[in-house]
């Protein structure tokens, strides 16, 4: 290494994170509205010595080893290495934590930190929105596929990795969803970066929701598209991004924003699009098969279904699998087969994972009951989470964030729960703003009243200690 080269985190000062994207004036960027700084709400006052010492290096974060001075390619390894020895126990251990059972309602986790196995923690952290992924005839459908097709593809989707499984979900998923076509992708995540820059090139303009998702970025840049983000939900704010724009138009936004669970303002944003010659694409990775009458997402529940020109989603939120998909007109489809290069360059879904969607997918058709029993535990936790005064945000989704906006001890706080019997999500900067720190709970139709009181006990508890609610 470069004698000049810093050996440990603390010789790197702070500094925001440099922009990976360019914006034009009036735009907020990802980046931007990630380090945007919002200041702390009214706290209830709590006795400092009570609470856990934070250590010197929980004040650094990831921004801090993104950008190096020095030659070597490898510069920023040592210093991030010493920072993670430090803040690893100190609570970033909680992610990445090895499952040792299914991501059902409870779970049992191997803490890292300790070597101990947790059992039977109330599981707030996985997605499984509608409790398919351990039920029994999907796990059977699988086991059936490993049969006769063994563990997996072994070949990309336009070579040797498509089965009859493939092409008879795909048509499912059409169906399922009122389209002509559908294309399926390995992840959610390539499938927003396949269809984004699959269809947008150098010139173009992408307009996306200043809350999108990382893969609607990554597309965006892959894309290199003209990339704007527009204030979030704002439909005012989008419209003066694309009026002076003669070009190709893509807007893009998602059906329910899996960080603060609200849910996309579709007819405003329609409203300008079509007044503005633009193209819609909407991700529905935390909507799709949940939201609707028939659960096509939130374009059914707001009747603006053929109003959207791309539809977009995943199979590892209610449908508890893996794996993503477009769905659109033939010709869309067609189009994008040849150009998605997140799809032609991965290996194909494995058959068995394919299998178990196709089941998932059938329980989730015929079993309306599965979303009714969703949006009660919804209500019923955010009832009990509001008679407690926990601030959840504006949340009307299964995905309630609890907005803690303590940076310095969120983690404290979830080594707490995770200690108290809860499994949940901290989200800490820059994956959310500075001091919108919080804890994302994923309510499923699979958890029990009891599972849900014994869970927001927990919390609450938790919480009151750290002086975020009464």
């Amino acid at each position: 290494m470069n004698e000049a080269d810093p050996q440990d985190f603390t010789s790197y000062r702070r500094q925001p994170a440099k922009k990976i994207m360019t914006k034009p004036k009036d735009g907020v960027s990802e980046v931007e509205a990630a380090v945007t700084s919002e200041p702390e709400t009214n706290r209830i006052s709590v006795d400092p010595d009570s609470l856990p010492t934070i250590p010197a290096a929980m004040e650094y974060d990831y921004t801090n080893f993104y950008f190096g001075a020095g030659t070597d390619a490898f510069a920023l390894l040592e210093p991030f290495d010493d920072w993670w020895g430090q803040v690893h126990p100190a609570g970033y251990y909680l992610y990445e934590l090895p499952l040792r059972s299914a991501p059902s309602t409870r779970v049992d986790v191997e803490d890292t930190k300790t070597g101990e196995i947790r059992r039977g923690l109330v599981n707030f952290a996985s997605y499984n929105y509608l409790g398919l992924s351990y039920r029994p005839e999907v796990k059977e459908a699988i086991k059936e596929a490993a049969d006769i097709y063994g563990g997996g593809s072994s070949g990309s989707p336009i070579l040797s990795g498509t089965t009859h499984l493939h092409e008879q979900f795909s048509a499912e998923v059409a169906a399922f969803k009122g389209k002509e076509a559908a294309l399926i992708f390995p992840t959610g995540y390539s499938a927003n970066v396949g269809t984004i820059a699959g269809l947008m090139r150098s010139g173009d303009l992408i307009v996306a929701d200043q809350y999108a998702h990382a893969s609607i970025v990554d597309g965006m840049i892959l894309s290199k598209a003209k990339s704007r983000f527009f204030r979030h939900n704002r439909a005012d704010d989008l419209d003066r991004k694309l009026k002076d724009f003669d070009g190709k138009k893509l807007v893009i936004v998602e059906g329910v924003y899996s960080m603060d669970g609200d849910v996309t303002e579709l007819a405003d944003i329609v409203e300008v699009c079509r007044a503005r010659g633009a193209r819609i694409m909407i991700d529905e990775a935390h909507s799709a098969f949940v939201y609707g009458a028939t659960g096509k997402g939130v374009v059914e529940d707001v009747g603006l279904d053929d109003e959207v020109d791309i539809h977009l989603g995943t199979f590892s939120k209610s449908l508890g699998g893996q794996g993503g998909y477009t769905a659109g007109s033939l010709k869309l489809i067609n189009y994008l087969r040849g150009f998605s290069r997140s799809r032609f360059f991965s290996c194909a879904l494995s058959p068995v994972v394919v299998a178990g969607l196709r089941k998932a997918l059938e329980i989730a058709s015929n079993e309306p009951e599965l979303r009714t029993k969703l949006w009660e535990n919804v209500a019923y936790m955010q009832k009990l989470l509001g008679d407690a005064e926990v601030p959840i945000g504006d949340s009307t989704s299964q995905v309630i964030p609890i907005m803690v906006r303590d940076d310095a001890r969120v983690l404290a706080m979830g080594e707490e729960l995770f200690r108290e019997g809860v499994y949940i999500n901290p989200v800490i900067y820059p994956a959310v703003g500075k001091h919108k720190s919080r804890f994302r709970m994923s309510i499923s139709a699979a958890h029990t009243t009891e599972e849900l009181e014994e869970g927001a006990a927990v919390i609450v508890r938790v919480l009151q200690r750290f002086g975020i609610c009464p």
